[in-house]
């Protein structure tokens, strides 16, 4: 298909310890009795994705994880291990290793996502649309009740976890809005030229952002040397991306000027708080009917680019390794699964 895959692994992660230290970093943190990342490499396996980079934050990690990797899938998989500084980001790690992204399209995993969705549909989607990224999307998972309740009468009744506030198209197959992290804390705006453009938008609070996503590799790359400050693909590129997808094309002057705040009124006018959103006739393709000029929304003669998503089937299972609680909600659900296939 003529993509490049890539593994970002981590290293020590702070949200992990004790469980994972110098000797056993997050990669090789074991689930149902083997590393996390083995689901990884296996689900890309039998995908025929076999030519990978895996991304390993430390030179210690990035030697263990490859000695493992080297003896677990000799024969088995052409995998080239990259060592990049610690903490970094997802963004930065992907800066670290540009010289190495030569295919027209990247395909960047986690590798602490345990899943069974085939990366092929997501990358099937990306090809389809000719899209600059393509993310997949999955249900939320429902966390079990946590074992590290405090005594004493000081119990706490569990919040509910917070994901991302996702805006689709009528389709939904088109990204139009997202919100993650601490933004979901905010008052949420939304631009005004993207609901002109596609006349209504569904709003979901109840989808996980798998870390699984499909980039051209030539836009990836594009905004990451010219925005140095972005540390994070899903709360800094993917919002990004989907901010300025009805722009006539990448401009990052314009899109800089408006975070900054330097034309006030301009940027206040094209937004609206979210609980104005108003349902209104929608269009189908809304990128092949306008896009954004110099004085707002314009009849279509320019090229938009476009921010697709995959939706994974709620029967499909899809959780990340990136808490304690996910460690011991993960270990179970593959232990049960595991299980039942054997009683079967």
């Amino acid at each position: 298909m003529d993509f490049q895959v890539v593994v970002l692994a981590g290293g020590t992660s702070k949200e992990l310890i004790p469980l994972v230290s110098n000797e056993v970093p997050k990669a090789l943190l074991p689930v149902a009795n083997r590393p996390v990342l083995s689901y990884v490499l296996e689900l890309l396996e039998q995908n025929n994705l076999k030519d990978l980079i895996v991304v390993v934050e430390g030179e210690d990690a990035a030697l263990r994880v490859g000695g493992w990797i080297s003896s677990a899938y000799v024969d088995r998989l052409h995998v080239e291990v990259a060592a990049v500084p610690e903490d970094v980001g997802t963004a930065g790690a992907l800066r670290a290793i540009g010289h190495h992204l030569t295919a027209h399209d990247i395909l960047v995993v986690s590798g602490d996502l345990v899943c069974d969705v085939p990366p092929g549909a997501v990358a099937a989607a990306h090809r389809r649309h000719d899209a600059v990224v393509t993310a997949m999307l999955c249900s939320a998972p429902v966390s079990g009740p946590s074992d590290s309740a405090s005594s004493g009468g000081k119990d706490k009744a569990k919040k509910p976890g917070r994901y991302n506030i996702i805006g689709l198209d009528p389709t939904r197959q088109f990204m139009l809005f997202i919100a993650a992290g601490a933004e979901v804390e905010k008052d949420v705006r939304v631009q005004k030229s993207i609901l002109r453009a596609v006349g209504q938008m569904e709003i979901r609070a109840d989808l996980m952002d798998a870390h699984l996503y499909a980039f051209k590799r030539s836009v990836l790359q594009e905004i990451l040397y010219q925005k140095e400050t972005f540390h994070s693909l899903r709360q800094d590129v993917l919002p990004f991306l989907v901010r300025s997808q009805l722009r006539s094309e990448l401009s990052f002057d314009g899109a800089q000027a408006e975070e900054n705040g330097n034309d006030k009124a301009a940027s206040l006018d094209n937004k609206v708080m979210l609980s104005q959103l108003m349902a209104n006739a929608s269009s189908q393709s809304f990128h092949e009917h306008g896009a954004m000029g110099p004085n707002g929304f314009v009849p279509f003669p320019r090229k938009t680019h476009k921010c697709c998503v995959y939706i994974a089937s709620k029967n499909k299972y899809c959780a990340r390794l990136n808490s304690i609680q996910a460690f011991s909600d993960i270990n179970r659900d593959v232990s049960f699964i595991s299980f039942c296939i054997q009683d079967y």
